[in-house]
């Protein structure tokens, strides 16, 4: 299925156009944001990815970069979302009353984990975040009551990446005002035993186990992908959400794509991974 479809979403709507996206059966592709550079931050957003992955769990990324990624993508359609180093209330929040469009959540392994990222995410009655948001509904997408609106358009993400998750991967996928089930390829098959490695049949599996209970519950699923090839393929089995490359990951690619043919080779130093 071709990422761009009859179907897509029209531009400047006041709605989350990653939720649109995804309820129209279309796929989203995220760049992964790791470093304190809003330049490449609003080039990101410009060159067409449908949301940024704020990285605030394996990266320096600070509360305040945020801040200026919100603001310097305002007026774009990327929407930005952040990964939080854990699925805390407290979290949630620092990261909401910047103005994100949504909260990824990583090592959700059980219920209480699931249903903590979800109230956190929406105000009282149905969840449990506190009124603070001065910053965020500056910034907000949509005019008017950005309590209301916040609620009905936030995302939430939670990541399965550990093996214990598939014992409660049915409660967790059923929890009310989870959006999107990623699976986190890397640390699942490590908590598997595997070392990393993605073709065990073993962590096949595991991803099928995760992929039943998401459909069941009609979440929309997630995981990482860092080629084209791969987001195509990926979707022939249902996946609609995928992290790609970091914005350092993109200046390898394109450093391979003008050096490698001139015989030019990278420092024999440089151990870097692209996601």
């Amino acid at each position: 299925m071709a990422v761009n479809d009859s179907k897509s979403v029209s531009s400047g709507s006041t709605r989350n156009l990653v939720r649109s996206r995804l309820s129209a059966g279309e796929c989203v592709v995220g760049l992964t944001v790791t470093t304190n550079n809003l330049e490449t931050t609003a080039l990101g957003a410009r060159l067409g990815f449908h949301f940024l992955w704020v990285e605030m769990e394996h990266s320096p990324v600070s509360l305040e970069t945020l801040r200026g990624i919100v603001l310097v993508t305002r007026g774009f359609d990327t929407a930005v979302f952040a990964r939080v180093p854990t699925a805390e209330l407290w979290t949630a929040k620092r990261v909401l009353d910047l103005g994100v469009s949504g909260v990824i959540f990583p090592f959700v392994s059980d219920e209480a984990r699931a249903r903590t990222a979800a109230q956190a995410c929406r105000y009282p009655p149905a969840g449990s975040r506190g009124s603070g948001a001065g910053l965020a509904a500056s910034t907000w997408f949509e005019p008017g009551n950005y309590y209301d609106s916040a609620d009905a358009q936030m995302m939430t993400i939670c990541i399965i990446e550990e093996q214990r998750a598939l014992a409660h991967i049915d409660a967790i996928a059923a929890t009310p005002g989870i959006d999107v089930i990623f699976i986190g390829t890397s640390d699942l098959s490590f908590s598997l035993g595997l070392r990393g490695r993605q073709d065990d049949p073993l962590l096949q599996e595991a991803i099928n186990t995760i992929v039943d209970a998401a459909r069941r519950h009609k979440k929309f699923l997630g995981r990482p992908a860092g080629s084209a090839e791969q987001i195509l393929r990926f979707r022939e089995h249902g996946f609609q959400f995928f992290q790609s490359v970091t914005e350092l990951g993109l200046i390898q690619l394109g450093a391979s794509e003008i050096l490698h043919p001139l015989g030019i080779k990278p420092s024999a130093k440089d151990r870097s991974i692209l996601y």
